[in-house]
């Protein structure tokens, strides 16, 4: 599966978003220089995250955006799905309809009357894989973190979104 940076970026901005001393809205130009990532990409990556709901802007010179919801309600799903959007990765093209030792119209009922088997097994692997993002959270997220980063370092990031 192939998963845009976006997601990554997303997850990394929600992190500084789900941090209790971020009372305030955090801007765009802000979470770009702190990461380093382009300030245009990251703008469109939190139109998405607003239009699916997970976001909030806050208008004004100190705008910028906070969670929309408690960062234990927002899933690592929710986020996949507002960047990459709900559809399967994988796209079954119906090729056994076009096989050459059979006309489409003779095509067996085992073929025509049931649903392709390789699209079966490779949509449900996606289903697992939905189910187990499903279950993390920004919040995990956040307290995983936090707990790896424990320290100076942490303490930094923790000033640096409080300010």
């Amino acid at each position: 599966m192939s998963i845009s940076v976006g997601v990554e970026y997303a997850l990394h901005c929600l992190i500084y978003l789900a941090i209790p001393t971020a009372s305030r809205s955090i801007g765009i130009k802000e979470m770009a220089a702190f990461q380093g990532i382009s300030e245009t990409y990251l703008s469109k990556i939190f139109m998405k995250l607003r239009k699916k709901g997970l976001v909030s802007a806050v208008p004004g010179v100190k705008g910028g955006y906070r969670l929309s919801r408690e960062a234990d309600e927002i899933t690592f799903w929710d986020v996949v799905e507002a960047i990459e959007g709900p559809q399967y990765q994988f796209q079954c093209a119906e090729i056994r309809q076009h096989m050459a030792i059979v006309e489409p119209h003779q095509m067996p009922p085992a073929f025509s009357g049931c649903p392709c088997l390789i699209s079966e097994v490779m949509k449900g692997a996606e289903d697992q894989y939905r189910t187990y993002l499903k279950g993390r959270t920004i919040g995990w997220l956040y307290r995983m973190v936090k707990d790896k980063l424990e320290g100076p370092y942490w303490k930094a990031i923790e000033s640096w979104a409080a300010r």
